[in-house]
């Protein structure tokens, strides 16, 4: 998935990774989001990107899966949630391989 989001756009991964760049204004000293009127060119493809790889990676999973992440807002969120879900599926995939290897019976 990884060379796939990349190979799409390079910014996808790093939204994933690092989550969104959100659109922000300094008025006084003091960082706050920026309106959505406020928007320029840059900060509307920012938005667009972390709404692009949301969608590459519900289209990546099954429906189960789409309504347990479908509540998140973005990317990283997203993805974050599929790491921890399919880390512990192959952790438990991986001891049952193993008990079976060794012919015990702990499943």
């Amino acid at each position: 998935m990884t060379i796939f989001l990349q190979s799409l756009d390079y910014q996808l991964w790093h939204i994933i990774v690092n989550g969104p760049r959100m659109p922000t204004r300094t008025i006084e000293g003091v960082v706050s989001l920026k309106p959505e009127n406020e928007f320029n060119v840059n900060d509307f493809k920012m938005i667009q990107l972390n709404s692009k790889a949301k969608h590459i990676l519900f289209c990546g999973v099954g429906p189960n899966e789409f309504n347990r992440i479908s509540s998140c807002d973005t990317a990283k969120e997203l993805w974050d949630l599929l790491e921890v879900t399919y880390e512990e599926l192959i952790k438990y995939r991986n001891q049952k391989l193993i008990c079976l290897f060794m012919n015990t019976n702990y499943f």
